[in-house]
């Protein structure tokens, strides 16, 4: 018979029950101690501390006097007591330049100076407050699943992160006395991207309580300045797109030798989206969002990710996906395959209806253009050829008035998004800045129109029910034009056929 008391377990205390960590201090002396010193783990100035310097400028400009406060955000649960692999919030790793995994419960913040006097002459003073790596002789090194060095490996030290950003960096245990200072109804404000982190969205609004501050500016604010810096990218962005978009273009190689496993295999759709994204984790971070392996009638659901469907040859596959390389932009590129590298007459015919739109939509994305003008040119085309296949009730002029819109049946989305650190980038931009904005060179987006024909669909002829076809590139506006970045991926029916052929020879 047990004759102990039961001992009563806090809810939150039950999730360690699966450890047989030891707690003597036997232990706790042994593991310790003996360790070599560390090795310099010889950091050097990253190459984008000259360009995020430059970024953190041009948001100060917009807020003297305030402080502001951008989280990369914490680690996020999958199950119990494991996380997702972290990625650092997009507008904390546009100014700082940590990419990877790198650095969950940090904090930027830039603290306001004299107008003038903060960092290059700005009117801020950046402080990056992150959690170092700890001494060898705390609990943390061997006992602490999130951060300590046992579990998670090597944190960088204060002067690591100091180097590799070029951003004074400072214990995360100094930033609520750090965003508190000065804080008051006739003192410094403080905005933070409220979506980031709510532990840290927390702290500011019961420090904004506690001084009884009047906010003259919202939190929104801030996060839409931190999109709106994106939509023209720098030199170093530019590069780096080019980089993600090559190794996307290499992953669609891979997937094109996929095809004839894809169809041997009861879940086709996995063949291809397994090898586009174990392409993306070698050649990159992983994939800049998930991979859409949609075979015949699944082609025409959108954002189709389940991928569990059959690939039977005289079928197309749409195959949309993006690398995302380690500093975390990514691509975003679709094509459509015949699976067995032939077009029929019918795909044909479609495809190249897509085709000619995104060309008419290519035609027309050049400085000075209106961003909303993209998909008009697309649009035009679309409703042009529907009208020739019979298919709109009304003419494709009325089509195309706003009181119409019958073509957009087959095409329910836009033809066009910005593209960066998020496979969508600047989505908290302002409306004149975004849909309505003026085309400046150093924009990056997509062109990407479609047509979707469903298997039920009775207003289309039978022969054209269960196609789907999607044409993706990423355009970089230039000077005096733009710039195809996915070029590389042939796009013509013809070159498909043949860079297939020669892919499978």
């Amino acid at each position: 018979m047990n004759d102990k008391t039961p001992v009563e377990q806090p809810a939150e205390d039950r999730g360690s029950n699966r450890s047989h960590r030891p707690s003597s201090q036997a232990f706790k002396d042994f593991i310790t101690s003996g360790w070599e010193p560390r090795p310099d783990l010889g950091v050097t100035p990253g190459p984008a501390a000259a360009f995020t310097a430059a970024r953190r400028e041009r948001i100060s400009v917009a807020f003297p006097g305030t402080r502001l406060v951008l989280p990369a955000g914490p680690l996020k649960q999958r199950s119990n007591d494991t996380d997702y692999r972290f990625r650092p919030h997009s507008a904390f790793a546009h100014l700082t330049g940590f990419g990877t995994d790198q650095e969950p419960d940090a904090v930027l913040v830039l603290h306001p100076t004299e107008e003038g006097d903060g960092d290059g002459g700005s009117n801020h003073h950046a402080v990056l407050y992150v959690r170092p790596l700890a001494p060898r002789n705390t609990e943390e090194f061997y006992a602490d699943s999130r951060y300590g060095e046992f579990w998670v490996g090597a944190r960088p030290t204060l002067d690591d992160v100091t180097t590799l950003t070029g951003i004074e960096a400072r214990h995360v245990d100094e930033l609520r006395e750090a965003l508190a200072k000065d804080v008051g109804a006739d003192g410094v404000q403080v905005l933070v991207v409220a979506e980031a982190d709510d532990a840290i969205t927390a702290l500011v609004e019961a420090l904004r309580e506690e001084a009884g501050v009047a906010q003259t500016a919202s939190d929104e604010s801030l996060a839409e300045a931190a999109s709106e810096l994106r939509l023209v990218k720098d030199d170093l962005e530019i590069d780096l797109m080019r980089e993600a978009v090559g190794r996307t273009v290499d992953g669609f190689e891979a997937v094109v030798l996929s095809l004839p496993r894809a169809v041997e295999h009861r879940r086709g759709e996995r063949v291809i989206e397994t090898t586009f994204d174990a392409h993306a984790r070698l050649e990159g971070n992983t994939v800049g969002y998930e991979t859409i392996a949609a075979a015949g009638d699944h082609a025409t659901t959108l954002h189709w990710i389940t991928n569990d469907g059959v690939v039977r040859p005289g079928e197309l596959v749409l195959v949309d996906a993006g690398v995302e390389i380690d500093e975390l932009y990514t691509a975003d590129v679709t094509r459509t395959l015949p699976v067995d590298g032939v077009f029929t007459d019918v795909q044909r015919r479609i495809y190249t209806a897509v085709l000619d739109a995104a060309d008419a939509a290519f035609a027309v994305a050049v400085p000075g253009a209106r961003f909303r003008d993209v998909h008009a040119a697309a649009m035009e085309v679309i409703a042009a050829r529907l009208e020739e296949w019979g298919l709109l009730p009304v003419s494709a002029e009325e089509s195309l008035s706003p009181e119409g819109q019958q073509h957009r049946r087959w095409m329910v989305h836009g033809t066009s998004h910005h593209l960066g650190l998020d496979v969508h980038d600047c989505a908290q931009a302002r409306r004149d800045m975004y849909l309505d904005g003026v085309l400046e060179p150093g924009m990056v987006f997509t062109i990407e129109p479609g047509l979707y024909f469903k298997a039920d669909d009775l207003a289309v002829p039978e022969e054209y029910r269960g196609i789907g076809v999607r044409i993706e590139d990423d355009v970089l506006v230039t000077a005096d034009g733009n710039e195809n970045l996915s070029a590389a991926l042939p796009r013509r029916p013809e070159d498909v056929e043949a860079w297939m052929a020669s892919l499978r020879d």
